[in-house]
C-alpha cells in the first residue's frame, strides 16, 4: 500500500509540475491526430497505418497518464462521418472539420516510420503540436527507439514515445502559459463594402472622429492588455496585424474570437455601420455597410 501511495503522489507531481494543477479549469486538451501527406486525407492515414494507429495510441496513453485531458480521434472521426457536410460528396480534408469538432486547445500531429537493418528494427516517432485556433506550432520532437532483433512494433513505438513525451510536454506547456499570458493573435482587416457613400476618413460620432480613429479606439480598449499593431489604413480598409485576444474570457471559459467580432459590430452600429464578418482562423475580415 504504501508503494502504491507513494507512485500516486509521484504520478500527481510529474503532472503538476508538467502541465499545471491536473483539474485546474484553464488546463489545455489535447487531440492527437495523425500526420498525412499532401493530397491524403487524415481519414485514409489513420484508416490505412496500423502503425500510425499504434503511435497515437500510445501518446494518447502518455497524455492520460500524466493527467492531460486528450480528445479521442477515432470518435471525433466517426462523428464527422455522421455530419451532412459528407453526405454533399464534399471532397476537401476533414482536419480542419475534425479539429472545429473537437473543441481541443492543441492538436498534435503524431506521425510513425519504421526503420529496418540488419543490426536490427527501430520506429522514428514525429510529434508536432500547434494551437487549434491560429495553427501556430507550438513544440515539435523527434524521437527513435533502441534497434531490436523484433518485428513487434507496438513496443518500439512505446518506447520511442516514452523517451520524448516529458521534454514534449514540457515544452507545450512554456508555450501555452505564454499565449495565457500574453494572449493570441489575430489578423483584423476593416475594409468598406462596395457602393458605400462614406469612407475610413468620414466624420462619426459627436466628436466628430475619423472612422479608422474610431476603429482604432475600439480596438486599442478591447485587445488584451491593449496590444495591437496597426499595419495601415487607406481610403477603404484598415488592418492590424496584430491584435492580442485572451485566451479565456473572465469565467474561465476559453474565449472565442467570435465574441470580438460581435463586440464591434455592436460598437459601429452605435455610428450607423453594420459589420459582416468572415472568420477563418485567426483572420478576421470586417466589411462596413450603412445601415
Amino acid at each position: 500500500m504504501k508503494t502504491s501511495f507513494a507512485l500516486s503522489l509521484l504520478m500527481l507531481f510529474i503532472s503538476q509540475a508538467l502541465f499545471g494543477q491536473a483539474m485546474a479549469p484553464t488546463q489545455p486538451t489535447l487531440m492527437p491526430i495523425p500526420f498525412s501527406k499532401k493530397g491524403e486525407s487524415s481519414r485514409d492515414a489513420f484508416e490505412e497505418d496500423e502503425l500510425m494507429r499504434i503511435a497515437m495510441t500510445k501518446v494518447k496513453e502518455a497524455f492520460d497518464n500524466r493527467g492531460v485531458n486528450t480528445i479521442d480521434f477515432r470518435a471525433k472521426l466517426k462523428q464527422v462521418n455522421n455530419n451532412e457536410f459528407l453526405e454533399a460528396d464534399q471532397k476537401s480534408d476533414i482536419k480542419d472539420e475534425l479539429i472545429r469538432l473537437s473543441g481541443a486547445d492543441i492538436y498534435i500531429e503524431v506521425e510513425a516510420n519504421p526503420n529496418y537493418s540488419d543490426e536490427g528494427n527501430s520506429v522514428t516517432i514525429l510529434l508536432s503540436a500547434y494551437d487549434a485556433f491560429s495553427g501556430e506550432s507550438l513544440a515539435n520532437k523527434v524521437s527513435t527507439s533502441p534497434k531490436f532483433y523484433t518485428t513487434s512494433f507496438e513496443k518500439l513505438v512505446e518506447k520511442a514515445v516514452d523517451d520524448k513525451i516529458e521534454d514534449f510536454l514540457n515544452t507545450l506547456n512554456q508555450k501555452f502559459q505564454n499565449i495565457r499570458e500574453n494572449g493570441r493573435t489575430i489578423v483584423l482587416t476593416i475594409g468598406i463594402g462596395n457602393d458605400q457613400s462614406f469612407d475610413m476618413d468620414s466624420e462619426v460620432g459627436d466628436d466628430g472622429d475619423l472612422l479608422s480613429d474610431a476603429i482604432e479606439n475600439f480596438v486599442s480598449d478591447h485587445a488584451f492588455k491593449g496590444v495591437y499593431h496597426l499595419q495601415g489604413i487607406s481610403t477603404n480598409k484598415i488592418i492590424f496585424d496584430q491584435v492580442k485576444v485572451p485566451l479565456f474570457g473572465p469565467d474561465e471559459k476559453p474565449y472565442r474570437v467570435s465574441r470580438f467580432a460581435v463586440d464591434l459590430r455592436n460598437y459601429l452600429k452605435a455610428f450607423g455601420f453594420d459589420a459582416q464578418r468572415d472568420i477563418n482562423g485567426q483572420n478576421m475580415v470586417i466589411t462596413l455597410v450603412a445601415i
